[in-house]
């Protein structure tokens, strides 16, 4: 047998240090360049901070590869206990933050406990779903998995940091598929209801229209009339009550923030004045950008969050159209990577945790590029590893690690199969 440390996947390291890297530069640029007179003591601080979590992120990663395989499995339920207990505990003493309550201090030290959640979250789910019970379409093992992600994606809600209960909620499809326990009728059935949502956002006579040329792409593709009932039935309510919670329970300011993204000029002198200005900036880059520091829109600090929600514009603008496709290129390879991985791993306890983590990193990507260039609303969703926030990069690198960890460790869990 290879000693584990020779399968251990080195291309994934190589790319998680590229993209630390890549993020400590761009925050270095935002905090320290003529943009630091306007900026709060606070956020002046934020390179060397992230510096510091860049630090015990390595720690980190290194015990977590040293950890036999079958001990962080055993851990998974401890693991999501007092990951509960920190919700729980964020939402009772917790300290509000740019509007979530879901930071608890220790100290100076502060955690965003909905990101150390997604952990114990992944592990849980994946120890549940990787039973022989499960992949055979187990009712109430599917049932039990279901509840594991929403109970704290209900929790993260309750803090008001909707965007991240969302990556939770986005769980539920990627990891009931990659236990073989859903068809991908049903993958397309999921991904019909998101979109449906979208579309309410965007314009609610276009999600009426979705829903029926769904149903008749359903009913072609799989022949069976239960399929594409199921689909307008229940696509149809998930955009019917998209709609009601958007239009008559959240209040003006917050419709205004999810809708400003697909106008942004309407909205220029409120929630659209963001998109606007994180537009301008990656499109004034051009091809090579203006160069290290000298980014006019995040220099002048029309960008808001430059270096944590909006970090993408700053790359930007003083990198360019190389800089954001270089950004763009080496997500794809790490993701592409990990899907290889998945596969190769071949038992299904890796397998699934490797496939949690690529869908909670390929979300994050989707939801933080897609609000700089206003193709998404704007709900507060970092990019992985690059954004300021030391929660957010111990937690991914920890995922990584023990995706990393599971997959140079699989031959341990010949017994799950």
């Amino acid at each position: 047998m290879r000693p584990w440390y020779k399968n251990l996947d080195w291309v994934s390291l190589a790319l998680w240090a590229t993209l630390v890297g890549i993020g400590l530069v761009a925050i270095y640029s935002a905090t320290h360049g003529p943009a630091r007179e306007f900026l709060l003591e606070s956020v002046q601080q934020n390179f060397n901070r992230q510096l510091q979590w860049f630090g015990i992120s390595a720690v980190v990663l290194g015990i977590v590869l040293l950890l036999p395989a079958r001990v962080i499995v055993k851990l998974a339920p401890v693991a999501y206990v007092i990951c509960l207990g920190l919700l729980a505990a964020a939402l009772a003493f917790g300290r509000e933050v740019n509007g979530a309550k879901s930071w608890l201090y220790i100290g100076p030290v502060g955690l965003q406990v909905a990101e150390i959640a997604k952990v114990g979250t992944v592990l849980a789910v994946t120890a549940l779903l990787s039973r022989k019970e499960a992949r055979r379409g187990s009712v109430p093992y599917l049932v039990g998995a279901v509840v594991l992600i929403v109970v704290p994606a209900v929790l993260v809600v309750m803090q008001n940091d909707t965007g991240t209960g969302l990556v939770f909620l986005a769980l539920i499809p990627v990891m009931m598929f990659w236990s073989g326990a859903v068809s991908l009728p049903w993958m397309a059935l999921a991904a019909s209801a998101a979109a449906a949502v979208y579309l309410v956002i965007v314009n609610p006579a276009w999600a009426a229209i979705f829903v029926v040329a769904a149903t008749v792409g359903m009913l072609l593709w799989t022949r069976s009339k239960g399929m594409a009932a199921l689909l307008f039935v229940g696509v149809g309510l998930v955009a019917v009550a998209a709609w009601f919670g958007l239009f008559r329970v959240l209040e003006p300011h917050q419709i205004d923030r999810l809708v400003a993204f697909d106008d942004p000029e309407a909205f220029r002198y409120g929630a659209g004045f963001h998109v606007i200005q994180a537009k301008a900036a990656i499109g004034s880059g051009g091809l090579l950008g203006k160069g290290f520091t000298e980014g006019t829109q995040t220099q002048l600090a029309y960008i808001p969050e430059n270096s944590t929600d909006f970090i993408f514009c700053v790359i930007g603008e003083e990198f360019g159209f190389l800089g954001t496709m270089t950004v763009l290129l080496v997500f794809a390879f790490l993701l592409i990577r990990l899907a290889g991985l998945g596969v190769q791993a071949g038992f299904a306890l890796p397998r699934l945790f490797i496939a949690g983590v690529t869908g909670i990193f390929l979300v994050h990507i989707l939801i933080n590029v897609g609000m700089t260039i206003g193709l998404m609303p704007v709900i507060g969703i970092p990019l992985p590893f690059i954004s300021y926030g030391g929660s957010a990069l111990l937690a991914n690198t920890a995922m990584l690690a023990i995706a990393l960890n599971l997959h140079a460790k699989r031959d341990e869990f010949a017994v799950y199969s």
